[in-house]
C-alpha cells in the first residue's frame, strides 16, 4: 500500500513552534503530534466560546507545552509571541459562514486584519520564521467544474470567503515582496476528534455527531444530494507538518481533498449505520443558508500529491468510526 513520506518529521525535534488557534480542533490535534515529535510548542488561543477553543483538547499534554490565552486582534501581543519561533501554524480564524453575514466586521477583524498583524509582526520581529496558513475551499465559491483545482476562479459567496481570501493573499504578498516563508493550505471539510460539536455554527458534521449520540434526528437541507469531500484530522495534520518542513513549499498554495466524495444523504446513512441506529429527515433550506450555499464541491489535490507526496490515508468509514467513538467517550466535554 502506498504511504506518505515521513522524512520531514525529524525536522520538528527541538524546533520552537507557535500554533494560533491552538486549543481549537485542528490546532489541538496538531499540538499532540508536535509534542510527540519533540517540538517546543506554544499554543495561543482566545478561548472565545463560539470559536471552538477547549482546554480539554490538550488535557493529556498540557504539561508538555505552553499556553497563552491571547486574541489575534491584539497586534502588540503578537509582536511578542512570534519572537524566536521557528514555525508558526496560523490556524486562528472565524469559520462560521452565517456569522460572517450577520457580523461581518468581526469576521473582517479576525480573518483579514489580524492576519496582516501577524505578518507584520513576523516581518519586523522574526523574518526567518516559516508561516503555514490554514485557508479554505470556501474562497472558490460555487464550482464551475469538479474536482476543483488551484486554478479554479476565486469567487467567494459570503463575507467569510472574501476575508479568508484576503488573509491568504496577504501571506502570498508577504512572501513575494518581503521574502517571508509562507505557504497556504486550502482545506476542505475537516472532521475528527476534538472538533466543535456544540451546534452547527462551524460545521454540520460535528453537529451531526452530537445529534446521533443524543438520539436526535439528523436534519438535511434541500434534497440532501449535495456532494462534499472530507478529510480526517490526522491527514490534515500530516499535510500541515509536511508543508512546514519543506522549503520547496514556500510561497505555494495547495488544495487538500479526498478520494471518496459523497452526497449528504449517503453520508447520513453511513453515520447511522456506524452508530448502530438513528434517523434523518429532509428539511427546506433556511433562506440565510441557501443564499450562500455552494452546491456540490470536491477538491483536486493532485498538486500537493505530485509535489510533496501527500495523500489522505484515512478512509471515510474509518474516520467517521473513530470520530463517533471519541465523542461517545468524551461527549460531556464538548456540549
Amino acid at each position: 500500500m502506498p504511504t506518505v513520506p515521513t522524512d520531514h518529521l525529524d525536522f520538528f525535534d527541538g524546533k520552537r513552534v507557535l500554533v494560533t488557534g491552538g486549543l481549537g480542533f485542528i490546532g489541538s490535534n496538531l499540538a499532540h503530534r508536535l509534542v510527540s515529535l519533540g517540538a517546543d510548542v506554544l499554543l495561543v488561543d482566545s478561548l472565545i466560546p463560539e470559536y471552538g477553543g477547549n482546554i480539554f483538547n490538550v488535557q493529556d499534554i498540557e504539561n508538555c507545552l505552553r499556553i497563552n490565552i491571547a486574541d489575534m486582534r491584539d497586534e502588540h501581543g503578537l509582536r511578542y509571541l512570534v519572537q524566536g519561533q521557528d514555525v508558526i501554524f496560523n490556524l486562528a480564524g472565524q469559520v462560521s459562514h452565517t456569522d460572517s453575514m450577520t457580523d461581518p466586521y468581526t469576521d473582517l477583524e479576525i480573518n483579514a486584519r489580524s492576519q496582516l498583524s501577524l505578518l507584520e509582526a513576523c516581518r519586523h520581529g522574526n523574518p526567518a520564521t516559516k508561516v503555514v496558513f490554514a485557508s479554505t475551499r470556501q474562497i472558490y465559491g460555487r464550482p464551475e467544474y469538479l474536482p476543483v483545482d488551484e486554478r479554479h476562479p476565486l469567487q467567494p459567496v459570503d463575507v467569510n470567503g472574501i476575508n479568508k481570501l484576503a488573509g491568504e493573499w496577504y501571506h502570498m504578498v508577504y512572501h513575494e515582496v518581503y521574502g517571508l516563508r509562507t505557504v497556504s493550505l486550502r482545506l476542505t471539510n475537516t472532521y475528527g476528534p476534538r472538533m466543535r460539536i456544540r451546534d452547527a455554527r462551524q460545521t454540520f458534521i460535528g453537529w451531526w455527531f452530537r445529534q446521533l449520540l443524543e438520539g436526535q434526528t439528523l436534519a438535511l437541507f434541500g434534497d440532501g444530494l449535495q456532494v462534499r469531500d472530507f478529510n480526517y484530522i490526522d491527514d490534515v495534520v500530516e499535510a500541515l507538518l509536511m508543508v512546514a518542513a519543506t522549503a520547496a513549499a514556500d510561497g505555494q498554495i495547495y488544495n487538500l481533498g479526498s478520494d471518496d466524495p459523497i452526497n449528504l444523504v449517503n453520508l447520513a446513512r453511513l453515520l447511522i449505520e456506524i452508530n448502530g441506529g438513528g434517523q434523518y429527515e429532509l428539511r427546506p433550506f433556511p433562506a440565510d443558508r441557501k443564499r450562500i450555499d455552494i452546491g456540490d464541491y470536491y477538491g483536486d489535490y493532485r498538486r500537493i500529491r505530485s509535489k510533496l507526496g501527500w495523500r489522505p490515508m484515512v478512509g471515510l468509514r474509518d474516520g467517521m468510526t473513530r470520530s463517533l467513538d471519541y465523542f461517545r467517550q468524551y461527549l460531556e466535554h464538548y456540549i
